[in-house]
């Protein structure tokens, strides 16, 4: 690894920090949850949620969480004929689109949470993963950096 990825593995933690901060401050009325709260949820007896990916498809290709939708606004998912009722949890990369699609979401009365450190910090605690080949839900490791400098944010091995 180079001195500046090694580097930047130091200052990680409060990089995520402050991006977390930055996105709750963007949007204050969304409500978050945490990536373990979501895991548990999932693990648990109870309903699941609904997983929205909100990044681009050439993301979403490369590694989503599993089950997750790739929609990106809310007349898709009107679309789907989704019920407002039913509990939904968008991400993203780092949680800042997803929180736009959760904003709009809240506001057309769906129930909603926004997936905080969205599938970076999915994937960096090493929760499971899947890519779509043959038409089947596969497990990876991989994830999509977005782009060089959110990619930081990502522990190395994982793109």
């Amino acid at each position: 690894m180079d001195p500046f990825h090694t580097v930047f593995g130091i200052i990680r933690p409060m990089a995520w920090r402050l991006v977390k901060q930055w996105v709750r401050r963007s949007f204050p009325t969304v409500q978050t949850i945490s990536t373990q709260a979501l895991a548990d949820w999932i693990d648990s007896e109870r309903r699941s949620p609904i997983l929205i990916d909100v990044r681009k498809p050439a993301e979403y290709q490369v590694s989503h969480l599993p089950e997750s939708l790739n929609l990106k606004t809310v007349a898709e998912i009107e679309d789907m004929e989704i019920e407002q009722n039913i509990p939904l949890v968008v991400y993203c990369s780092i949680g800042y689109r997803s929180g736009q699609l959760a904003e709009a979401l809240q506001s057309a009365g769906y129930s909603v949470l926004n997936l905080e450190g969205s599938v970076f910090e999915w994937a960096n605690e090493g929760r499971s993963l899947v890519t779509c080949r043959e038409g089947r839900e596969r497990p990876t490791h991989a994830v999509h950096p977005y782009n060089q400098l959110w990619g930081l944010l990502l522990k190395a091995a994982r793109y």
